[in-house]
């Protein structure tokens, strides 16, 4: 089921890029996570930082508005201090972002979207050992934030992406468990290249 959502995902992609102006780039930067949630709460979580880096793909629609579609392995969960010491849950996703890019001024663009996560790794680490906690192998969500792209092609972006599924479930009982996560990037844009060309 995960790779048909993300063959599915990706063909769509690329019969769109035929359509349009397009560019392609990599990216990759820092990761704040956490969990949040009603249930979440009750454990006093503390941020996990880790990394994401995976493919960007613009494809211009007008001047000013693009879509952007993005795979990313990206590393998210929390950490929970007890008195007998830190764990880490460490939920590891293929994400797929598909933004909708506005530019409001030359290069600084406002972006938002739906994501969909791939769950490829899900362990609770405590005193030196790791255990599967059985996490949700889908995630929904959104994501919002902002990009500038210079012109040599080199782009920094900052975004939130807010889990709008629950991470776990109990006895067939949603648990209110939802993933957060602040993300910094830099990446590249190798150039434009059309559907008419």
């Amino acid at each position: 089921m995960k790779r048909l959502v993300l063959v599915a995902v990706l063909t769509t992609f690329c019969f769109t890029a035929t359509q349009a102006q397009v560019e392609f780039g990599v990216k990759g930067g820092l990761n704040i996570a956490n969990l949040n949630g009603d249930d979440a709460d009750e454990l006093d979580p503390n941020s996990r930082t880790s990394f994401n880096f995976g493919a960007v793909v613009g494809i211009s629609v007008s001047d000013n508005f693009s879509v952007q579609p993005e795979v990313l392995f990206s590393g998210q969960g929390a950490t929970v201090d007890s008195d007998e010491g830190e764990a880490t849950f460490k939920l590891n996703y293929i994400n797929v972002p598909v933004l909708a890019s506005f530019e409001v001024t030359d290069g600084l663009s406002l972006q938002a979207g739906p994501q969909l996560g791939i769950n490829i790794g899900d362990d609770l680490e405590f005193d030196g050992q790791s255990e599967s906690t059985e996490a949700e192998s889908i995630d929904f969500g959104a994501a919002f934030g902002a990009q500038y792209q210079l012109a040599n092609g080199l782009l920094f972006q900052a975004r939130y992406a807010v889990g709008l599924s629950d991470v776990y479930k109990e006895d067939g009982q949603e648990i209110d468990v939802k993933n957060g996560v602040l993300s910094f990037s830099i990446g590249y844009m190798f150039g434009g290249s059309g559907g008419d060309n």
